[in-house]
């Protein structure tokens, strides 16, 4: 079982790095919230990417009948889905505590500008 933990050592450090500093950047650059926001949504990406690649990996195993890289894919593909899981929670939480973030804002028109209007001459408006 540890050995299995080991294996997944070098993937969570890259993720954790690349998680500090998209953050530090954004949050810098923008705000902190928008920097979670970014956060957010790049993890979910990432994480949904490397957990297909990694179940791709581990069919791929499985019908070769490689029994080693199949545990190794496996153990990847766990970590990806915890990492996608989380990532979701952490949206779940930001969305709760930040309900103005759910909505984004959306461009206002006037009502002169709806297209289905026949046009109308500045003098009989």
């Amino acid at each position: 079982m540890v050995a299995r933990l080991s294996r997944i050592v070098p993937l969570l450090i890259v993720l954790a790095v690349i998680a500090g500093i998209v953050y530090l950047v954004a949050a810098w650059r923008y705000s902190p919230n928008r920097g979670k926001e970014i956060l957010i949504k790049l993890f979910t990406w990432l994480t949904g990417i490397l957990s297909v690649a990694f179940l791709l990996i581990s069919l791929y195993a499985l019908l070769d009948g490689n029994a080693l890289i199949l545990d190794l894919g496996l153990s990847f593909l766990v970590a990806a889905l915890i990492g996608l899981g989380v990532t979701r929670i952490c949206r779940a939480v930001f969305v709760r505590n930040h309900p103005g973030w759910k909505q984004k804002p959306v461009r206002t028109t006037r009502p002169d500008d709806h297209p289905r209007r026949p046009f109308t001459p500045p003098w009989k408006r």
